[in-house]
C-alpha cells in the first residue's frame, strides 16, 4: 500500500481551519505567557564546607555527624513553616497579596528557595543558596539572610551537640562520685561492724590464738605446781611441825619479818616489855607486816600473829588466784578469737563483693573522666571553629539581568506546541474518517470501476458563512485564552506560582532538579 502524500496534503488543506483553531490559540497563549510572566531575579550565594582543621587522631570533635547530614538538618530547619512565614513577613514578600493563605505562602517560599547540597564526602564542598524574586535587591537580601541563618544554625547545632555531651559527662561524673561515696561509707561501716573478723587481721589472730593457747597451758602448769606445793607444805607441817624450805619462795620482806619475830621472842625472855629496844622492834615488825600484807593481798591486822606457814599459804593462794584470773581472761579471748576466725570467710566474701562494686564504679568513673576530657577538647574545637565549618565564599549580590522566564523559549515552545497539536488533531481526524473520498477507494471497497468523480460544489454563501465562523472562533479563542490567564494572574494566584504548582504536581520540577544535579 502506497501513501498518496498529495492527496493527504489536499485533505489537510481542506481542514486547515481546524488546524488554525487548534494551533493558533496555543501559539497565542504561549506568546502571551512569554511576555506576561513577570521577570524573576535569582540571587545566589556560595558557601564552602571545610573538613576539620585538627587531625582526628590527635584531637577529635564530639560532633560525629558529617557535613552532609548537618546541612540536611539545617535545610529542614530553614524550610520549617514558622521560619518561612517569618521570613515572608520580615521582607514583605507577599504584602501585595493579603488574601493569600499561610499554606500557599509556605509553598511559594519553599519553591523560591534553592539550596544545593553536596554529596557524602569528607573533603571541601560548595553549597549554593539562591532565592528568586521579582526585585533583584530583594532577592539578594533574602539570600544573604538565608546564608546568615545557615551559619547561625551550623554554629548552634554543633555547639548544642558538644555542650550536651559535656553536660552529660558532668552529670555522669557527679552521679558516679555520689555512688562511690555511698559505697565507701558502706565499706567503712561494714569494716567497723566487723573489725574483729576482717580478713586482713586473720594471720595476727591465728598467731594470737596460738600464743594464748600456749600461755593457757603454761598457766595451767603453774597452777598445778602451786597446788602441789601448798599440799606438800601442809603435809610436812602436820607431820613435823616445821615448814619445809621455810625460806624458799619468800620475799626478802617476809624473811626479814620472820627473823624480827624470832629475835623479838628471844628478847622478851631477857628484857621487859617496856624496853626501848623491844618497842623499836615492834615498830619495825608492824611496818614489815604492812609491806607483806600488801604483797600477799591481806589486811595489816591479819598479819599479826601469822606464822611462817600462814604467810607461805597466803602467798601461794594469792598467786593461784592471780593465775586463775589470767586463765579466765585467756579462755574468754580464745573463745572470741575462735568466733571471729569462724566468721572471717563469710565476711571476706561480703567485703570482696562490696570492694568489687567499688572497683567497678571506680573504673566507670575513670572512663567518664577520660571521656569528659575528650568532650571538653571537642567543645574547644567547635568553639574555635576547628572542626567542620561553613564559610562564605561569595555573598549574594543583586543581579542585573533576570534569570527567568526565558521568553523566547516559551514563545517558541508555544508556537511549536500549537503547530504539533493542530497537525496531530488534523491527522487524527483524517485517519478516523471512514468515508469514501476518492475513486480508488470505490474500486477497492465495492469492486466496481466508476466512470468519473464529481466534486461537491459549495455556494458562495456557504463559503462566506464557514469562513466567518472559523474567523470568529479563532478570534474568540485568541482573545479568550489570554483574558482567562490574565484573570487568574490578577484575581486568583500569580501565573508563575500556578505554573510552579503544576510542575510540582506533575513531577516536572523534580525532573528539572535531577537534570541540574547531573549537570
Amino acid at each position: 500500500m502506497t501513501i498518496d502524500f498529495r492527496f493527504l496534503f489536499k485533505l489537510f488543506l481542506r481542514r486547515l481551519h481546524i488546524f488554525l483553531l487548534v494551533a493558533l490559540p496555543v501559539a497565542v497563549a504561549g506568546a502571551w505567557l512569554a511576555f506576561a510572566l513577570p521577570a524573576r531575579y535569582v540571587a545566589e550565594a556560595r558557601l564552602l564546607v571545610e573538613s576539620p582543621q585538627m587531625p582526628q587522631e590527635l584531637a577529635a570533635s564530639t560532633m560525629r555527624a558529617g557535613s552532609a547530614e548537618v546541612l540536611q538538618v539545617i535545610q529542614q530547619r530553614l524550610l520549617t513553616r514558622t521560619n518561612m512565614l517569618e521570613m515572608s513577613r520580615r521582607f514583605g514578600l507577599h504584602a501585595d497579596q493579603p488574601n493569600m493563605s499561610p499554606d500557599a505562602i509556605v509553598a511559594d517560599m519553599r519553591r523560591r528557595i534553592s539550596m544545593g547540597l553536596p554529596g557524602h564526602h569528607d573533603g571541601a564542598a560548595v553549597v549554593r543558596v539562591a532565592f528568586d524574586s521579582e526585585q533583584s535587591d530583594l532577592a539578594a537580601d533574602v539570600t544573604n539572610a538565608l546564608v546568615t541563618q545557615i551559619l547561625r544554625e551550623n554554629v548552634a547545632l554543633r555547639t548544642a551537640v558538644v555542650t550536651q555531651t559535656l553536660a552529660f559527662f558532668d552529670e555522669e561524673l557527679a552521679r558516679l562520685e555520689e555512688e562511690m561515696q555511698s559505697q565507701t561509707e558502706r565499706i567503712l561501716q561494714f569494716k567497723q561492724e566487723n573489725r574483729s573478723a576482717l580478713p586482713d587481721s586473720m594471720a595476727y589472730r591465728r598467731a594470737r590464738q596460738a600464743t594464748l593457747q600456749e600461755r593457757a597451758a603454761q598457766v595451767e602448769r603453774e597452777l598445778a605446781s602451786l597446788r602441789d606445793r601448798r599440799e606438800r607444805l601442809i603435809t610436812v607441817f602436820e607431820r613435823t611441825g616445821r615448814i619445809e624450805g621455810a625460806g624458799e619462795g619468800l620475799t626478802s620482806e617476809q624473811r626479814q619479818l620472820q627473823e624480827l619475830r624470832t629475835e623479838m621472842a628471844r628478847a622478851l625472855v631477857v628484857f621487859a616489855p617496856e624496853n626501848p629496844r623491844l618497842r623499836s622492834m615492834e615498830a619495825q615488825i608492824k611496818a614489815l607486816e604492812e609491806v607483806v600484807a600488801a604483797q600477799i593481798g591481806a589486811s595489816p591486822d591479819t598479819m599479826t600473829g601469822m606464822s611462817a606457814l600462814d604467810l607461805q599459804l597466803t602467798d601461794i593462794d594469792a598467786q593461784m588466784e592471780f593465775l586463775a584470773s589470767q586463765k579466765s581472761m585467756i579462755e574468754r579471748e580464745l573463745e572470741a578469737l575462735a568466733v571471729s576466725i569462724e566468721a572471717t570467710p563469710e565476711i571476706e566474701v561480703t567485703l570482696e563483693g562490696l570492694e568489687r562494686d567499688f572497683e567497678n564504679t571506680q573504673q566507670q568513673y575513670n572512663q567518664a573522666v577520660a571521656r569528659r576530657a575528650q568532650a571538653r577538647v571537642g567543645e574547644r574545637i567547635e568553639a574555635q571553629s576547628r572542626g567542620h565549618r561553613i564559610t562564605v565564599l561569595e555573598q549574594a549580590v543583586a543581579p542585573e539581568l533576570p534569570a527567568k522566564p526565558n521568553r523566547r523559549a516559551i514563545a517558541m515552545a508555544g508556537a511549536g506546541g500549537g503547530v504539533a497539536l493542530g497537525f496531530g488533531v488534523v491527522m487524527l481526524l483524517i485517519v478516523m474518517n471512514r468515508a469514501v473520498l476518492r475513486p480508488s477507494e470505490v474500486s477497492s471497497r465495492l469492486g466496481m470501476v466508476p466512470f468519473g468523480a464529481v466534486p461537491y460544489f459549495r455556494t458562495r454563501r456557504e463559503i462566506l458563512l464557514r469562513r466567518s465562523l472559523v474567523g470568529a472562533a479563532v478570534l474568540v479563542i485568541a482573545a479568550g485564552i489570554p483574558a482567562g490567564l490574565w484573570w487568574v494572574d490578577q484575581h486568583y494566584l500569580p501565573l508563575d506560582f500556578v505554573m510552579g504548582r503544576i510542575a510540582e504536581r506533575t513531577g516536572i520540577d523534580a525532573l528539572i532538579s535531577t537534570l541540574r544535579g547531573a549537570g
